[in-house]
């Protein structure tokens, strides 16, 4: 790259649902605690050493500004919060979460003449970055989006979350008890936190049912995906995947990442008028440092912890 296009372009990584994140600039993060937090931080360290100019979008349990995460491996002592409306409700509705992440885009298009960006998202991070996109894309934004990288994306539900709202019984866990507690702690979480997101993140609202017709029988309303028609046409988009529990033959929850089927997380049943342009990476990984820390694994198992998932982002960055 030239000396401009350094200076214009930018990688930005969005956090996923129920996370919280700060927001962080190439020069300036926190200063307690985990820099960009416990999803982002590794990531940021890595693509900032590769020579990427490398901004987290914020995010929060909630409306509002975040300044500080208190919980887990949290943070604080970072740059100015943003307002709430350039900082991602990572509960929320997904559609409000990307109008928010597309402002925040424009921010650094107006305070640091970023005119192109990779987008890496973890999680919902990528359905945000997605809505993100079609709002730059109706808004007639002049921010060019050069490439997507979605690493456990769940593309068309996860089934943690279809579980908790009565799509898919505990039995297609097989007993197991890593599959079990992700199903359980997602009801739980659902029903004191989610103000809309645990709903949308399943596999009914992303992608419909395969009949046409919901669970109860009633006509299926247009699924989240299929008003994404055209959003990604020319951005190329790399989907990264774990497979770190497998049941050979089970059920549609299998191979996962303890949270999102692999199929979903590689988009394999995504329309190719959704998502034409694409490439597909497995990696034997959990889905955060969450899981990691919950079963007691090495953080660098977990899929945005992982230095071969880092080498695998900045591939997709560089040959898109």
């Amino acid at each position: 790259m030239t000396d401009p296009e350094i200076i214009s372009r930018a990688v930005v990584i969005v956090s996923g649902g129920a996370a919280v994140s700060p927001f962080t600039t190439p020069d300036a993060a926190c200063t307690q605690g985990l820099a960009a937090g416990n999803t982002d931080t590794f990531l940021r360290e890595g693509l900032l050493a590769a020579g990427y100019r490398v901004f987290t979008s914020p995010a929060r349990i909630g409306a509002g500004e975040v300044s500080e995460d208190p919980g887990w491996e949290g943070f604080a002592n970072g740059p100015t919060p943003l307002p709430a409306n350039m900082t991602v409700n990572a509960v929320g509705d997904i559609d409000t979460a990307g109008a928010n992440l597309a402002r925040f885009l424009g921010h650094l298009e107006t305070e640091y003449n970023i005119t192109t960006v990779d987008l890496v998202g973890h999680s919902m991070g990528g359905l945000f970055s997605r809505a993100a996109i079609r709002v730059l894309r109706e808004t007639q934004s002049t921010l060019q989006v050069r490439t997507l990288t979605t690493i456990g994306t769940p593309w068309t539900g996860a089934f943690a979350a279809d579980y908790a709202h009565g799509d898919l019984a505990l039995a297609a866990c097989n007993g197991d008890p890593a599959c079990e507690a992700a199903m359980t702690g997602a009801k739980a979480l659902d029903a004191t936190d989610s103000e809309g997101a645990g709903k949308q993140v399943t596999q009914r609202y992303l992608a419909g049912e395969t009949d046409g017709l919901g669970i109860d029988g009633k006509e299926q309303p247009t699924a989240w995906n299929d008003l994404q028609q055209g959003v990604l046409a020319n951005i190329p988009v790399v989907t990264i995947g774990g497979n770190h529990f497998n049941r050979p033959g089970m059920s549609r929850v299998w191979p996962h990442d303890g949270l999102v089927a692999l199929q979903s997380a590689l988009a394999d049943n995504v329309s190719e008028k959704v998502l034409s342009k694409h490439r597909s990476l497995i990696f034997p990984n959990v889905h955060s440092i969450f899981f990691s820390h919950a079963l007691d694994l090495p953080w660098n198992l977990a899929l945005t912890w992982n230095p071969l998932v880092l080498e695998a982002v900045i591939e997709a960055i560089e040959n898109p």
